[in-house]
């Protein structure tokens, strides 16, 4: 089997080291690669939402390794971590994060201005990405004149502009009623079906379901991953 995209060893995170620690993260191990789609569930205070922001090159192990893509990020200081995330990583996340003043196509352009991407070439990707998530007619629409749904679409466009290796969806369902969020969740299917590589962060066990694998997190530790084998995205 080919490298993991995603691997962690002996992961640990201790907030208040000593006498009254919380061990968030206690020696966590996984792969995940490339192409899969999985699901990481856990109530809140399972350690879920610690893991997620590990993952996403948010935050730092207190001990072990995390490498991403090949690369040991688990030691990286703040600045090398940022150029990874904007790298490797596409974002969802439950609260859109869109720009208020930003129309859909604006929005989606924001970060590949930041990666330097030239102005034809973040156009060309921007209009693909909306096309892709079926928003062509809204592309000059602002966030206020868009429904919830649709602007978590907006975020899926900006988070697949430039095909990072990994897509990092936390909780992208948790605030949408639930004809959007099978909308929202149809992106994700098809995302891997092209051979994206998505990560569905969730406390919601129907959601969770529509992933490949799903792995659950219980008191910082992994407590059993469900590898759904036989299974096509049409039987979820």
């Amino acid at each position: 089997m080919e490298d993991a995209l995603v691997r962690v060893v002996d992961l640990c995170k201790v907030y208040n080291p000593g006498e009254n620690e919380v061990r968030a993260l206690d020696h966590v191990d996984l792969e995940i690669h490339k192409g899969e789609f999985v699901a990481i569930i856990g109530q809140s205070g399972s350690g879920k939402s610690t893991f997620m922001n590990m993952l996403g090159c948010l935050d730092v192990p207190t001990s072990g390794k995390y490498y991403l893509n090949g690369t040991d990020v688990s030691t990286m200081k703040d600045n090398d971590l940022s150029v990874v995330r904007n790298k490797e990583i596409g974002f969802i996340f439950q609260g859109f994060n869109l720009i208020a003043n930003l129309t859909a196509q604006e929005n989606v352009e924001l970060p590949l201005i930041y990666r330097g991407v030239p102005k034809k070439e973040r156009h060309e990707l921007s209009v693909a990405a909306l096309k892709k998530v079926g928003l062509a007619h809204r592309m000059d629409h602002r966030p206020s004149e868009m429904s919830g749904g649709q602007q978590q679409r907006v975020a899926i466009a900006r988070a697949i502009a430039q095909a990072p290796p990994v897509i990092l969806a936390d909780e992208p369902t948790g605030n949408l009623d639930s004809a959007s969020s099978m909308e929202i969740l149809d992106i994700l299917k098809q995302l891997h079906a092209e051979n994206r590589t998505v990560i569905l962060i969730t406390h919601d066990n129907d959601i969770a379901k529509q992933a490949k694998r799903v792995i659950r997190i219980k008191d910082g530790t992994v407590s059993y991953t469900h590898l759904r084998a036989h299974e096509t995205c049409a039987d979820l």
